[in-house]
């Protein structure tokens, strides 16, 4: 049994955030008023992934006055989303774990949608997606936003053509039960934006199924993603991916060819 499961949680929601000292108390208000109403008792992490600003003491000030338990978890230097996530899914306590971009792009409550898939045996993990039909943009990205994007996704399905069924490998706002989150976290390694794909492909290696729900999002213009400052970091992080997830890769094309 998880050695966190003592005293468990309902919900964790683990929050990545680098130079958000503008956003984050936003983001602790929006996240404890979900989990007042939350059936079961929850907590916030919120992760300063190195901080050159005052995102870490600003979260503690905000953390004290929150109506839920809050943990500000502090990284020496900057290590990258990936470091982040995975080093609040491993600190948390919930029956279920999600993780949400600073800057409420995705209102929480709908997460209860990805909540309740995982609560009716359809999945083991849900991902919010901005793609699907039924999904709502209010406030879309900038078209040169829109043409990394669609390269990536381009880029992605060409090289892992098992993610072909996911719409959305990238949206920030994800949910997953509890232990199988920090058994995944545990055995990732990529500290940069490919995290996602490498939490996928461990779950595909396993057998966990993932679904996905739409959702109500917006751009977050002060977004601290650079597509062109990580491009070298993507394209090195994919060919380590194909390398090291080969046999599940391979598994998937297998199965296929078998349907």
């Amino acid at each position: 049994m998880d050695a966190h499961n003592s005293g468990q949680l309902g919900l964790s929601i683990v929050i990545p955030t680098y130079e958000e000292s503008r956003k984050v108390c936003g983001d602790i208000a929006a996240a404890a008023a979900f989990l007042e109403e939350f059936p079961g008792a929850g907590e916030i992490l919120i992760v300063d992934d190195g901080s050159q600003d005052q995102t870490a003491e600003i979260a503690e000030q905000c953390a004290a006055r929150a109506a839920v338990p809050v943990r500000v978890l502090r990284l020496e230097r900057n290590r990258g989303k990936g470091c982040a996530v995975r080093t609040g899914i491993l600190e948390s306590r919930g029956r279920y774990v999600m993780f949400a971009d600073s800057g409420c792009c995705v209102p929480y409550p709908e997460a209860m949608e990805g909540i309740k898939l995982i609560q009716s045996g359809h999945c083991r993990i849900a991902h919010g997606s901005r793609k699907m039909n039924v999904s709502h943009i209010h406030r879309p990205q900038s078209w040169y936003r829109r043409l990394c994007s669609r390269l990536f996704h381009w880029l992605l399905i060409h090289d892992l053509k098992r993610l072909a069924n996911l719409t959305d490998t990238q949206c920030g706002f994800k949910v997953y039960n509890g232990e199988i989150a920090r058994c995944l976290y545990a055995e990732s390694t990529i500290d940069g934006f490919m995290f996602d794909v490498e939490i996928i492909l461990l779950a595909l290696k396993y057998g966990y199924t993932i679904c996905e729900f739409p959702v109500d999002w917006s751009w977050d213009p002060d977004s601290r993603l650079k597509p062109t400052r990580e491009a070298i970091r993507v394209l090195r992080d994919l060919v380590w991916l194909k390398h090291h997830y080969g046999e599940v890769l391979k598994a998937g094309d297998r199965a296929k060819q078998n349907a």
